[in-house]
């Protein structure tokens, strides 16, 4: 008798923790809008470019933000905000801040977004002109 007590507290427990371990307290899956933003010419002529990545109104948290310079990943110079909730809705930023030098030199700026497991990219490319 005391056996199928013990069996039925653990369905009792494992029923319990499945509603709590599968029950999403947040609605849908909404991905972030993103947006890439360029240096301005008067910082360029500065000593350094920083190029801004806004991610905006997506649900749930913990999207993840990686940038990519002509194909390689970079990570320095990189400084991302902690996510900020307003109505049930998340945004961050990120800046990707790069030497004089290294902004000449480069060509394709990337954010890469990660949000739920789907990818998602802005991305910037500067274009020459021949004077």
């Amino acid at each position: 008798m005391q056996g199928k007590r013990v069996l039925e507290l653990q369905c009792v427990f494992l029923v319990f923790v499945n509603v709590l371990c599968l029950s999403p307290a947040a609605g849908p899956t909404v991905k972030p809008s993103v947006s890439l933003l360029p240096p301005s010419s008067l910082q360029i002529s500065g000593d350094s470019a920083a190029l801004l990545c806004l991610l905006s109104s997506y649900s749930p948290q913990g999207a993840q933000v990686s940038w990519t310079l002509d194909g390689s990943e970079v990570t320095e110079g990189v400084q991302t905000s902690a996510e900020s909730e307003r109505d049930g809705r998340y945004s961050r930023s990120s800046v990707l801040t790069l030497s004089k030098a290294r902004w000449e030199k480069g060509e394709l700026y990337v954010c890469r977004v990660t949000h739920n497991g789907a990818p998602q990219e802005a991305s910037f490319q500067k274009s020459h002109s021949q004077c």
